[in-house]
């Protein structure tokens, strides 16, 4: 694993260097936007609405549309802003991890130690332990202040990005406004239908089954030589020049090539 982000998780007068990592990868089997005559890659264009012209990365910024007015916030201005400088994942409070509504939890991560010393992180590990709280930690990543759970999971300190208060929606449906007349007899029946599925949780009994049904029809083509040739498709050239392939499709043909002499091979999940 690669990490995203390092900085230092601050635990009162402690100071733990820390790496952090995604917990969690996209196994969905990836796929891409072709003409349907043709299989050619459809591909969008960053075009300015004023001038008509593509516009490249390097030159495109974001803005807050305010009614009839729009405000451009350059680069500059988001590396001025005091928190976009922290490099700490501040503890803010230990709270019963009862007390956190799942609804709240976003994105998981793994933190690691980033130093040759283990002794803080361990103890901030085992502290939380023994307590059986949670902390609460706010820390910036990706130009966003962020609400996050610090946990203990396998003997490894897990945060768990939390949504804002005013970002969870009541739920308020007027079909419930009348509860309707629930008999003994049904509750107690329906309470003999829960038994009867009662079982501990074991999440690797699961599986996607469209993804995995979908892996196969894709291989299934494959076998049959139902496919088009890639290069044909989306790297074909015109007499403009063409559409040059980035980088990154380049060399990853190359090593594709280099690896199995041309034959094709089984799609790939993509990770995240």
């Amino acid at each position: 694993m690669r990490s995203i982000w390092k900085g230092s998780l601050s635990f009162g007068l402690v100071n733990v260097p820390v790496k952090l990592y995604s917990a969690t990868e996209d196994h969905d089997v990836p796929l891409h936007m072709v003409h349907d005559a043709d299989g050619g890659r459809i591909r969008y264009k960053r075009v300015c609405e004023i001038d008509g012209e593509t516009v490249d990365y390097e030159h495109i910024v974001k803005a807050y549309v305010d009614g009839d007015q729009t405000v451009v916030l350059t680069d500059d201005d988001f590396a001025a802003l005091p928190v976009e400088r922290s490099k700490d994942i501040d503890v803010v409070e230990f709270v019963p991890t009862a007390q956190i509504d799942p609804l709240m939890f976003e994105k998981s991560y793994f933190l690691a130690p980033d130093s040759k010393s283990t002794k803080a992180y361990v103890l901030l590990m085992r502290t939380l332990e023994d307590a059986d709280r949670t902390a609460i930690v706010k820390f910036a990543l990706r130009q966003k202040t962020r609400l996050a759970a610090l946990r203990v999971r396998d003997g490894v300190l897990v945060l768990q990005t939390l949504l804002w208060d005013d970002e969870v929606r009541e739920a308020r449906f007027p079909e419930l406004d009348e509860s309707p007349n629930i008999t003994k007899a049904e509750l107690d029946m329906s309470k003999q239908l829960v038994e009867s599925f009662a079982s501990d949780f074991a999440p690797e009994k699961f599986t996607d089954e469209y993804q995995e049904q979908l892996r196969t029809l894709v291989e299934a083509k494959l076998e049959q030589g139902d496919a088009l040739d890639t290069e044909a498709t989306f790297g074909r050239a015109t007499d403009g020049g063409g559409e040059v392939l980035d980088l990154m499709e380049a060399l990853k043909r190359s090593v594709e090539k280099r690896r199995g002499g041309g034959t094709k091979k089984k799609p790939k999940t993509a990770a995240s």
